[in-house]
């Protein structure tokens, strides 16, 4: 899986790496860039060139020192809350599925979906701004009616792959889930 090109639905690259730990377990990592220092320092540049010309006319020092931490608090957040580096769907055949993603900052967030409760994987279309998107999902079943769908938990939010990328992870997780 890794000679294939992929990219997001805004046409950056990002990585696909499939790791097969078993038969019955395979883990799937979908990794975006880092961030661009560049981006950063352009951002960082504009703020503090905005919040100088504001200075220069009102002579007030706290602008600046306003400009500065809200800009250092900004890029923490963002690195901390927002930018996710890459997200894992771990797929083991009898216990279920385990989907982490991990931030820029090193914080991680991991949630499991036992196999008992999972429906079916699928990729789903949704309209996102002006286009058409493919996203995987897992369909969860209703406890009270067997056949009905509960609830869908979106896989890849972050990294958005798009529809080619998918279909890989699609048809391994389809293979796995059919073995048992």
């Amino acid at each position: 899986m890794d000679d294939d090109v992929f990219t997001d639905i805004s046409g950056k690259p990002i990585s696909l790496d499939c790791q097969t730990h078993s038969s019955f377990c395979r883990e799937f990592t979908v990794s975006s860039p880092k961030v661009s220092i560049g981006k950063v320092v352009v951002y960082t540049c504009s703020v503090w060139v905005i919040a100088y010309i504001v200075f220069f006319f009102t002579e007030n020092t706290a602008v600046l020192s306003s400009a500065i931490l809200i800009t250092l608090v900004g890029m923490m957040l963002h690195i901390h809350l927002v930018k996710v580096d890459h997200e894992s769907l771990l797929v083991i055949g009898s216990l279920g599925i385990q989907v982490t993603s991990n931030y820029a900052s090193g914080r991680e967030t991991t949630t499991f979906i036992e196999k008992n409760k999972i429906k079916d994987i699928v990729i789903n279309e949704a309209i996102y701004m002006h286009q058409i998107i493919y996203y995987l999902c897992v369909l969860l079943k209703d406890p009270s009616e067997p056949n009905a769908v509960s609830s869908v938990v979106p896989l890849f939010q972050s990294s958005k792959p798009r529809l080619n990328c998918l279909v890989k992870v699609y048809r391994s997780c389809q293979e796995i889930l059919s073995k048992c």
